[in-house]
This record gives structure tokens, C-alpha cells and sequence, in this order.
């Protein structure tokens, strides 16, 4: 008999997937993430996994997990689940914490075993009352048994079969959301082309978790999302990787210079370089080297080659650049670092999200050596940062470090495949620039101070450079004093007036608040979902989030000052806080911090604003 459900209308709604790592989280999630993109839902996703390959199966360090948020107004990928699919105990008691009164639990009865509490770490054979899990609702379904019982008959082996219980659990979810599967169905088509038997088998189990759902009364409501009216266009879903991968490739085509990019995998920065390795076609040439030096050394040597060069990393291996990029500052050499910052020091939590390597970008080298530096905020705006930074290295004839995070580069948002006609043009500053008779090495642009690039090999145009002083004339080497201390002003100057040609700071929120908020970075969903509901709830606040800190927009000094509290929150000890005092004499700021390994929550953010409101 079919089930006759209520439809709940809500505004967005936060769904988490849960389970061991491999239970194919990351996969259901994102298939329900682009269901829910396609049907007019915003969204903004956060991919929490563990840095073990696999750990012990059924264990609290092996749990897995996808959260999505959807709706029509969405900054962040939420606080807490209003929906939990916990696939087994572990699963269950990592999300305790983080559930809602009302929130609905999905569980795979066929998991919830004395064994499988006992591997999870309960005392007792009622693990929602362990928890204290009294006012939610609780849906039980035998999931496993019930994939079993779909593929019977099939050529499959039984581990193959229970492989596809996540995707009972899609159908289900789908049911829930009122998501039809046509959609989901292409995907797993496109995604297991090449294995016939898998596609059949994760089709028919999706097929059969949908109408289990539709066909069994379990006293729920389902649930319908306020969808959005976009621009029209190209749509995708694309995670922060991905978009700095196409930003550089999108860089490269307006700027008529080849990309390269060297690089060396690592977590969670690994995908930009898989990405890039795709694009031969248009010219990229993307190199896996053999350490973390060969990666920035590659892309120097392709600089002095007239690419756009650029190497990519995380907090361990920008520490291994240094040396390298120093180079590039002392040789003036346009280069593109990004570093996709982690939990540190060290190896610290490879998988996990921080904002702790922004001293290290900002003075993680020897001498006076100073660099542009850029934060994306949030995983789409990884393509409009990672172009901008090819623009200013390419422009400026200086290294440039983008900084995002594990949260908005495994996250991922819907994305508007752009128009680059639209975008600024990129004008490399090489020797076509150059308009005077005699080119010399040393020759700079008075407005901007940038060096002419000349690429290697290019006839009339030969040279020399490397890590020792330069004669600010000739350009040959140098070890007198009074140049080098001309010198070490230039390099300085270079920088600061790339100030001339960033955007100004732009303020968020109320004119007249009381407290401005300051965050940089991958922060900025967060941090304006909750300046926006503090306002809404008749409280003074705005918010000024950093792109551009070194140098800082002009506008940076002014629009600080104008506000009596002002309060930096970052996923680090301080560091921006620390760095803006440094810069605007006199400026007095309080810092809220994190460092978690994960993102901020709203309700925490809400909370320590509004004391210090009070204070």
C-alpha cells in the first residue's frame, strides 16, 4: 500500500551522510548534492573523511562523513544535520553532538549488532538512549539485508552486493526529498560506464531504497526545498580544487601564456594537479616531480621560459618551497603558490581544515622577501582568486601565494561556468611592453616598478639571473651595500603598489554597526550567515572579509578604524588579528579563535559576538 506522507515546505535543510570509509559516503553525497543543485536548490557541501586509508571497519576513527546544505540562500554547508544516515553505530555517536531535537535519524538495523556497538564503544544495547537521542525520530531500516535481498539472482559476489547499500540509502533519501531518480540514474550510468553488471546493480538498488520509502508507512514528514531563481547558464558542481584549477587555465588563455604546473601530491591539495593533467589540449603541462623543491624549482625554470608557471601544495610542502620561492622573489619571476592549508604542524591532520600557515605565506623566508598574498572564500571563488593571483604574478613580475583550506577545497558549491570576456584582461609585463631602444634586465616599469620579463632563449634579449644581489642598473651581480638596500625598497615597493590595482575592502552589513566582524578566507560562509542573522535579529553588526592581505586594500585602514569593537575571527591563534595591528598603527582588535581541524558552526559564532557586544 502506498504511504501517505505530509510534505514539510522549509527554507534550506542540512543533510549529513555517515558510515566507515567504505560505505561510499562521498559518493552518495555528492550525487544527492547535484540532484539538489539541478532542481533549483543552492548548495554548499563539506567532505569530512579520516587521514587513514581504512581504518578498522565499524571504529569511531574510520567514520566517514558528506554533509550538504541546501536551499535558496546558503553561505556554509550548516551546524547540524536535520538529517542523519548513520550507517552503523560509530557513525551514530560521532554525529551525537551535532543533531537536533527534531532531526531525523536514518540507521541500518542490520549494523546496529551487539558486535558493532561493542566496535563503536557502548556500554549497552540501546544506543540511542546512551546518547540521550529521546526526541528524535528514529528510522529503522534493515538496509544491508534489504540490498541483499535487490541483487539476489544477480552474477555478484555477497561483498559486492553490500557495496551497494549506500545506494539504498540515496533511493531512500530521494523519497524523502521528493527527488526523482531519472536524474541520479545518468550519473551512475556516466560514473560506472565501463562495469555494465555495477551499473545495473547500483540502478536497481537505488530504484528499490526509493520505493521502499514511497511505499512504507514510517509516520514522517517529506520534505520539499524553497528552490532559487539563478542566472541562466552552464551549471556545475565544483569543489575548490577544481575551480583553481580552471581559474589558472582561464588565467593562461586571456594572458596567451602557456600554463605549467609543478607539483607534488599532497593532502588535501592533490585534486588541483589531477585536475590540470586533463587540459593538454589547451596547452597545460602538468608535472607530478619528485618531491615538494622539484615542484616550485619546475615552475621557476618554466617562468624564466615565459610560462605561467605555478606549483601547488599544502602547509608541509609550502615549508619545503621556501627556499624556492625566495628565488623567484630575488630573481622577479612571476610564480603562482597555492597552498590548500591543513591541520599542522607537521603532518597534523592531513584531512582537516585550518587557517594556519598565513605567517608562513607572509614571512616563511629568508631576508627581506616580500610577496603578494590572497585568500579565496569559498569554493567557487577559488577560480576568480587563482586568476587574479596569475594576473598580479603575470602583471607585477612577482610571486604570488593563494591560501584556501580543506573545508573549501573538498566543499563544493554550484558554479556558473563564467564568460571571460568579462573578466579583467591579464597584460603579461614582459619585453613586448617595453618600448625603448637598449633592453637591460634591470629595466622597470616606474608606475608599477616591475621588471621586463624576458622568457629564456628570446634572441637580443640574453640575461642572467638567480638568488644573488642584482646591480639596480645593469643587473648584474652585486654585493654593494647602498644597492642592495635600494634594492631590498624596490622589492618592497613592487608589492605595496599592487594596492593600486586590487579591489577596496567591501563592508557587509550594517554602516552603523556596533561591532565589525573580520575574517579571511574560507571563513566567509560562516561568518555572514551569522552577522546576517544577528541583524535580523535587531542587532548591530557588519562584516569585512579579506581576499587581498599582503598587500592590503587601500581602504583596509579607514574602514577598520571606523568602528569601536572590532573582532577577528579565524581557525588559527590569531594570526590575521596579530598581522592587521602590524600593518594599521594604533589599531585595537579581540580575536575569536578555533583550531579544531574544523570549520566554524554559526550558533558559536553567534554566541561570542553577541558577548562581545555586551561587553
Amino acid at each position: 500500500m502506498q504511504n501517505t506522507v505530509k510534505i514539510k515546505d522549509v527554507k534550506d535543510i542540512v543533510v549529513r551522510f555517515s558510515g566507515d570509509s567504505g560505505d561510499g559516503m562521498q559518493l552518495t553525497g555528492t550525487i544527492f548534492s547535484n540532484l539538489s543543485a539541478i532542481f533549483g536548490n543552492q548548495i554548499s557541501t563539506f567532505p569530512d573523511f579520516p587521514a587513514e586509508i581504512r581504518a578498522p571497519q565499524g571504529t569511531l576513527s574510520g567514520v566517514s562523513g558528506f554533509q550538504v546544505h541546501l536551499g535558496n540562500q546558503i553561505y556554509n554547508s550548516g551546524d547540524v544535520p536535520d538529517v542523519l544516515v548513520a550507517m552503523n553505530p560509530a557513525a551514530l555517536k560521532v554525529n551525537a553532538n551535532h543533531l537536533k531535537d527534531d532531526s531525523v535519524i536514518i540507521i541500518d538495523t542490520d549494523s546496529f549488532e551487539k558486535k558493532d556497538l561493542e566496535k563503536a564503544l557502548f556500554s549497552t544495547e540501546e544506543p540511542f538512549k546512551e546518547l540521550g537521542l529521546t526526541t528524535q525520530q528514529i528510522i529503522s531500516v534493515p538496509i544491508t539485508s534489504l540490498t541483499k535481498a535487490s541483487l539476489e539472482g544477480m552474477n555478484m559476489d555477497m561483498k559486492s552486493r553490500v557495496r551497494s547499500k549506500n545506494m539504498f540509502a540515496l533511493g531512500l533519501v530521494c523519497w524523502l526529498f521528493n527527488r526523482p531518480l531519472d536524474v541520479a540514474n545518468h550519473m551512475l550510468s556516466a560514473k560506472f560506464a565501463k562495469k555494465p553488471l555495477l551499473v545495473e546493480a547500483n540502478l536497481k538498488v537505488l530504484a528499490d531504497g526509493f520505493n521502499y520509502g514511497h511505499n512504507t508507512d514510517m509516520s514522517i514528514s517529506s520534505y520539499r526545498v524553497e528552490t532559487v531563481n539563478v542566472e541562466k547558464g552552464f551549471y556545475v558542481d565544483v569543489n575548490g580544487n577544481k575551480a583553481a584549477a580552471y581559474g589558472l587555465i582561464a588565467a593562461s588563455e586571456n594572458s596567451g601564456k602557456p600554463l605549467f604546473l609543478g607539483s607534488y601530491p599532497i593532502t588535501p591539495a592533490t585534486d588541483i594537479l589531477q585536475e590540470l593533467v586533463k587540459f593538454k589540449q589547451l596547452g597545460v603541462k602538468a608535472i607530478q616531480v619528485e618531491d615538494e623543491i622539484a615542484g616550485v624549482c619546475t615552475a621557476i625554470g618554466a617562468s624564466f621560459a615565459g610560462h605561467l608557471a605555478a606549483t601547488s601544495t599544502s602547509g608541509p610542502g609550502l615549508a619545503l618551497k621556501s627556499e624556492a620561492i625566495g628565488l623567484a622573489v630575488m630573481a622577479e619571476l612571476p610564480l603562482v603558490v597555492i597552498d590548500v592549508q591543513r591541520g599542522g604542524p607537521s603532518t597534523g591532520l592531513p584531512t582537516k581544515t585550518e587557517q594556519t600557515d598565513l605567517r608562513q605565506a607572509l614571512y616563511g623566508r629568508n631576508g627581506e622577501s616580500p610577496i603578494v598574498v590572497l585568500a579565496a572564500a569559498s569554493p567557487t571563488d577559488c577560480f576568480d582568486m587563482a586568476y587574479w593571483a596569475s594576473k598580479i604574478a603575470l602583471e607585477h613580475i612577482t610571486p604570488v601565494i593563494l591560501l584556501t583550506d580543506g573545508y573549501i577545497a573538498n566543499g563544493s558549491s554550484a558554479w556558473r561556468i563564467p564568460d571571460l570576456d568579462k573578466y579583467p584582461a591579464i597584460v603579461p609585463h614582459d619585453v613586448s611592453q617595453y618600448k625603448g631602444n637598449e633592453w637591460r634586465s634591470a629595466l622597470r616599469d616606474e608606475e608599477t616598478m616591475a621588471r621586463y620579463w624576458a622568457a629564456a632563449g628570446l634572441e637580443g634579449y640574453t640575461h642572467r639571473i638567480g638568488g644573488l644581489e642584482k646591480d639596480i642598473n645593469t643587473g648584474a651581480i652585486s654585493t654593494d651595500a647602498d644597492n642592495h638596500r635600494k634594492m631590498t625598497v624596490i622589492r618592497q615597493t613592487k608589492v605595496d603598489k599592487v594596492a593600486d590595482v586590487i579591489p577596496q575592502l567591501e563592508l557587509i552589513g550594517r554602516e552603523d554597526a556596533d561591532l565589525l566582524v573580520v575574517g579571511w578566507g574560507g571563513t566567509y560562509g560562516h561568518l555572514r550567515e551569522a552577522v546576517e542573522k544577528m541583524n535580523a535579529e535587531g542587532q548591530k553588526v557588519a562584516l569585512a572579509h579579506f581576499r587581498f592581505i599582503s598587500p592590503l586594500p587601500k581602504n583596509a585602514d579607514t574602514l577598520l578604524r571606523k568602528f569601536k569593537k572590532v573582532i577577528v575571527a579565524e581557525l588559527n591563534n590569531g594570526q590575521l588579528a596579530g598581522y592587521l595591528m602590524g600593518k594599521i598603527p594604533g589599531l585595537q582588535v579581540s580575536s575569536y579563535n578555533k583550531v579544531e581541524g574544523q570549520p566554524f558552526a554559526v550558533s558559536e559564532l553567534v554566541e561570542a559576538f553577541t558577548k562581545k557586544l555586551g561587553e
